[in-house]
């Protein structure tokens, strides 16, 4: 991939997670050119230019000397590098050297092309800083975690590198690389931006959106099961209140139910209608898939974003040649409140599908036997994988709980509203977690209902129970079904059931 102004979800993941290589373009390199000459002509003025040869935060006002320029820019890696608690993942490392190339990349932050080769060279050998996952208040930019991330470029901390963690010098050494000294602005424009924030974001939402594929299959599976109807989803119904979500969902669950047996042969049973959690899966699912369209939105600004401060204007006219301008793009409110919105729209489909889990194990709701196993009172068959799932529902209500409302102020006040948003990001990436689990725990339980089931199910359906009969065996009496879950958890993740199914 090149790099240059647009950068796509797509692009995104398949660097993160696809190895991709990227290069620089060489529109790009001559941006972030003409952007340093301005920095190089600040340096050599006499003008007081905000951390360019001022202090940081409070110590704004503080003037630096030209000799010291350099010294200014390691002490603010060294000293932000404060983070604290587990290692963040190996592909949010990964998003975060490549966003925060890309937005270095635009020509507004004043580095050299150097900083955004070495981003670049570690992002292609898979060699990744360690990050603490803690210590971000999304205000400034992730300020700390970014730290980190330039401490490899430096030469110092942690760099893990196939599968081992070394000093960051040893790997650099290893791969041919040079430690970078940094210039005048470097490292605050390393550090300033919302790269961690970003990289949890895309990837959750990447996630979400297959969840959301798969939690309308097992939806349908669940409809099937249980002999529900599918009146409610037709396209008569939902376009009386034509939410975009709600449609596509609807259409989804018609296509996964097409060539059912089993609804026609229950035109006539005699129950009204369905539960809400059947029923009503096109308006609740409907709703968070249009908070994924949003999110998605979000990031396509956010990934064609300057995130530095301050920012420099090379083609502005100024008798320097140029203008720079503090400003308040580092601020992480957009992906915060972007990141508490998911966290609420995933923990819905988790705690949708924990109803639906109920109505298929409840004999009294569903006319099937007690907890799915043909041995009740011998066995307890599915009973506890519903306790599972109702434990992990009930945490995800603690996790959407919105980070983003409470704020901290920093720096002496400098800093005095700041987003929380790598809290909410971090959360959000928890609740995708959760949610996979139970919605494994009903195809686990839809599996085993449609097993009951005498007459055939509708297509897609019917494919992705055969895929999971592939992996998991029906429950006769009880066993040790934990590695089943699991395995379906993976199904689930890995997208396998979805793509049986759309296939079929």
């Amino acid at each position: 991939m090149i790099l240059d102004r647009q950068l796509t979800l797509e692009d995104f993941i398949g660097v993160v997670r696809g190895g991709e290589q990227v290069t620089l373009s060489a529109a790009a390199r001559e941006r972030i050119g003409r952007a340093r000459a301005v920095i190089e002509r600040i340096v050599d003025g006499p003008d007081a230019v905000y951390g360019v040869n001022t202090g940081f935060g409070k110590f704004a006002t503080v003037r630096i000397a030209r000799e010291d320029l350099r010294q200014l820019q390691h002490n603010l890696i060294v000293s932000h590098a404060v983070g604290v608690g587990e290692p963040l993942p190996t592909e949010v490392v990964r998003g975060m050297l490549l966003l925060r190339a890309q937005s270095l990349a635009l020509g507004h932050s004043g580095v050299r092309p150097e900083v955004v080769d070495l981003l670049l060279a570690l992002l292609n050998a898979g060699a990744c800083p360690v990050v603490p996952a803690q210590g971000s208040v999304g205000a400034s930019g992730d300020l700390a975690p970014l730290a980190h991330l330039a401490l490899g470029l430096i030469g110092l901390g942690e760099i893990a590198y196939q599968g081992e963690v070394r000093p960051a010098a040893d790997v650099l050494a290893e791969l041919g690389l040079t430690p970078l000294a940094l210039e005048a602005k470097e490292g605050l424009a390393l550090i300033n931006g919302t790269q961690l924030m970003g990289s949890l974001l895309a990837l959750a939402l990447h996630d979400a959106r297959t969840l959301l594929g798969t939690a309308n299959l097992a939806a349908a599976m669940t409809v099937e099961a249980l002999s529900g109807s599918h009146r409610p989803f037709s396209e008569g119904v939902v376009r009386l209140r034509p939410h975009p979500g709600a449609l596509e969902v609807a259409a989804d669950l018609r296509e996964f139910l097409r060539n059912s047996a089993i609804a026609p042969a229950h035109a006539n049973c005699g129950r009204v209608q369905d539960a809400y959690s059947l029923r009503a899966v096109p308006q609740v699912h409907g709703a968070t898939l249009d908070a994924l369209t949003q999110a998605g939105r979000v990031l396509e600004v956010e990934f064609a974003s300057v995130t530095d401060n301050p920012l420099i204007f090379p083609d502005r006219a100024h008798p320097a040649g140029g203008e720079v301008i503090s400003g308040g793009n580092f601020h992480g409110q957009p992906l915060a409140l972007t990141a508490d919105a998911l966290k609420v729209a995933v923990a819905e489909l988790a705690s949708i599908s924990e109803r639906r889990i109920e109505q298929l194990l409840n004999p009294a709701l569903s006319g099937l036997p007690g907890f799915l196993t043909p041995e009740g009172g011998l066995s307890s068959g599915l009973m506890i994988a519903q306790y599972t799932a109702a434990a992990l529902v009930s945490e995800n209500k603690v996790l959407a709980h919105p980070a983003s409302v409470d704020s901290i102020p920093t720096s002496a006040n400098q800093e005095d509203h700041v987003s929380m948003g790598a809290h909410g990001a971090r959360q959000l990436r928890q609740i995708v977690e959760h949610a996979r689990t139970v919605l494994g725990i009903e195809l686990l339980c839809a599996a085993q209902a449609l097993d009951f089931q005498p007459l055939a199910a509708g297509r897609g359906v019917r494919a992705a129970h055969e895929r999971i009969r592939r992996e998991v065996a029906p429950l006769g009496g009880d066993r040790y079904y934990r590695p089943d879950l699991l395995r379906l958890r993976e199904l689930v993740t890995g997208g396998d059931l979805l793509r049986a199914a759309r296939e079929a």
